[in-house]
């Protein structure tokens, strides 16, 4: 089983959208024995709390269930037990690869890098943009080809 982390800075807003997105889509597609998915921010300052609520209204809005989503930062036992660390933008990519221990196994990869459009491109956090419904676009396109890589990569 592949397991997926998705990271942004405080885990409240891309990374537990991006997780919910990605549980739902592959409970629905029934691929839930190939993959599962978490979440986990770069920093501790919501350690605990749940998804902003904007993030939780337009995770409702689309009928994504936002169940156990709380935020955690990354641990250094996240680079053995994921093999994606999946960072939402450049600087969470410096991020993860700064707190890599050397043994680590897990691939690093930024969101969109598996994008056939725009693959360089940061997903923009909504908390500084209140843009959380183009988040969430961005995010459930993202996760679509997320799975299509991930599948094509397990054949």
């Amino acid at each position: 089983m592949e397991k997926i982390l998705f990271v942004c800075l405080g885990n409240i807003c891309r990374s537990p959208m991006a997780e919910a997105l990605f549980q739902q889509k592959i409970n629905q597609a029934n691929l839930t024995n190939q993959f599962s998915a978490d979440s986990a921010g770069t920093s501790d300052w919501e350690e605990g709390n749940p998804p902003h609520a904007q993030t939780l209204a337009v995770l409702q809005k689309h009928h994504v269930d936002p169940k156990g989503l709380i935020s955690r930062p990354v641990t250094t036992s996240d680079f053995q037990t994921f093999d994606w660390l999946i960072g939402m933008d450049h600087q969470n990519i410096l991020d993860l690869k700064n707190l890599a221990p050397a043994a680590s196994t897990a691939k690093i990869k930024l969101f969109m890098s598996v994008s056939s459009k725009k693959p360089n491109t940061d997903v923009p956090d909504p908390w500084y943009t209140h843009k959380f419904e183009a988040a969430y676009q961005q995010i459930s396109t993202g996760v679509d080809d997320w799975i299509k890589f991930l599948t094509s990569q397990s054949k």
